[in-house]
């Protein structure tokens, strides 16, 4: 036994004698150990979703130079710079009755915050004179909006990273709408992705507030109304939801205070004008109708009709949880029959998105600006369906076909139609995927602290 214990600690008697200790052999840094997995995996890094930072990371910085190539080397067009820049000076020149600001294209009609912020743009590019100053600006609001929707999808993980080449370098339209025509929507969106981000983390009334000064610069962002709605239900129960729809509501009449104490009906019909005709010249997803069918108001009433029910549908059949009643949303979530849970990440970007999609299929009219409207949604929106045999190869031709619409100028019959079964087809894969509860996803950043 002595014997044993001798020779089985002989090794460390024998360094502490010597008066050496051997090193023990140093373990690899996590550092050194990432970036050995991610080359084994190199092959796969445009595959898996473990991989989306570092994909959307270099895309991100690819897209510096892109921007800067395309302002310097592509032609920019007048479209609507130049009208906002009229409507912006009209009330720095002490006109607040909505019905008289106008600009070359027409009156103005969009809310106030967009006067807001178009007024800043007015004295920083020397009153709307510096267009190329212009330009860098909006390619900063692009680049932030891309920062915005890689945060969302890298949270989700739900896309494959390859599909992100898509969602930014390869869109011709959507660096024209932001950097070479300097419309307001882009201003919209990237203050929506602002507020989704924040939903995100738990911070819903901050969120809220974004929301609606995203609201405030373009009245589109109330397509995704109806899913935040529906969120905020889930999450809060309708007692605790009638503060943050006072906020909204609120930033709103504090934005169009001056103009609507000067004269609200104008302010009122002018900048939240439901009832707004479009022109058949500029549509591009009903070119196939006659003229006369495109200007119809029942044909109107009919595509309202079917938004409210689809949006109906969803809320009942796809976004509740499967045996509860939808009235339950109504309550304390701590008084529900079945048991609260909180709203998950997954769950959250996918009601937002999808409501926002419904609208757009069902619109009166999409013109060539409306694009950024849900182009950075569509992937998440593919990703999610329900139909296994929906490829990748076919997923990515789908969204290869809705860039093709909507780069066709002047929209011709096959380009609509065309628009209109890629819609349909996500619409379907939607409605086939199964019920939000079944799928796993992270929980909001600060779940357990609901603000």
């Amino acid at each position: 036994m002595l014997a044993h214990c001798i020779s089985s600690t002989s090794p460390l008697s024998a360094e502490m004698a010597g008066g050496v200790r051997r090193k023990s052999p140093s373990s690899p840094s996590p550092l050194w150990g990432k970036l050995h997995t991610l080359w084994q995996d190199k092959h796969l890094v445009l595959f898996k979703t473990e991989h989306t930072l570092l994909v959307v990371s270099v895309l991100w910085i690819l897209e510096i130079g892109i921007n800067l190539w395309v302002i310097q080397k592509v032609a920019y067009t007048e479209i609507d710079w130049k009208a906002y820049m009229d409507e912006v000076e009209g009330v720095i020149n002490g006109t607040y009755d909505y019905t008289q600001l106008k600009g070359d294209t027409g009156p103005l009609v969009y809310p106030a915050g967009f006067v807001y912020i178009f007024m800043a743009l007015y004295y920083i590019t020397n009153h709307g004179v510096n267009i190329r100053l212009g330009q860098y600006i909006f390619a900063v609001f692009y680049l932030v909006t891309l920062l915005l929707v890689f945060r969302i999808y890298n949270r989700t993980k739900k896309v494959p990273p390859y599909v992100f080449f898509f969602v930014c370098c390869a869109s011709y339209r959507i660096h024209s709408i932001f950097v070479l025509r300097l419309f307001n929507d882009p201003v919209a969106m990237m203050l929506l992705f602002a507020a989704t981000n924040l939903f995100l983390d738990g911070y819903w009334t901050l969120g809220c507030g974004v929301y609606s000064l995203a609201v405030s610069v373009k009245m589109n962002v109330l397509l995704f109304a109806p899913g935040l709605l529906f969120c905020l239900l889930w999450e809060f129960g309708l007692i605790r939801t009638i503060p943050k729809l006072s906020l909204c509501a609120a930033i709103q009449l504090l934005l169009g205070l001056p103009f609507l104490l000067n004269n609200p009906v104008g302010y009122l019909s002018r900048a939240f004008d439901l009832g707004r005709q479009f022109m058949f010249k500029w549509t591009v997803n009903w070119r196939f109708l006659p003229e006369w069918l495109f200007l119809n108001r029942y044909f109107h009433l009919v595509l309202l009709a079917a938004h409210l029910l689809t949006l109906l549908l969803f809320a009942l059949r796809r976004w509740k949880r499967p045996g509860e009643n939808i009235v339950e949303l109504l309550k304390e979530p701590s008084k529900r029959k079945i048991p609260a849970q909180s709203i998950t990440v997954d769950q959250i970007v996918l009601i937002l998105f999808t409501s926002n999609f419904i609208g757009m299929c069902f619109s009166r009219s999409l013109h060539y600006q409306f694009y950024v409207w849900y182009f950075h949604t569509l992937p998440y929106l593919l990703w999610s369906g329900g139909v296994k045999k929906l490829a990748h190869l076919l997923r990515v031709l789908i969204l290869g076909l809705i860039e093709l619409s909507w780069n066709t100028y002047p929209s011709t019959n096959s380009s609509s139609a065309a628009l209109h079964v890629c819609h349909l087809i996500i619409l379907l894969c939607l409605w086939l995927a199964p019920p939000l509860t079944e799928k796993k996803g992270h929980t909001t950043d600060k779940e357990n602290k609901r603000h």
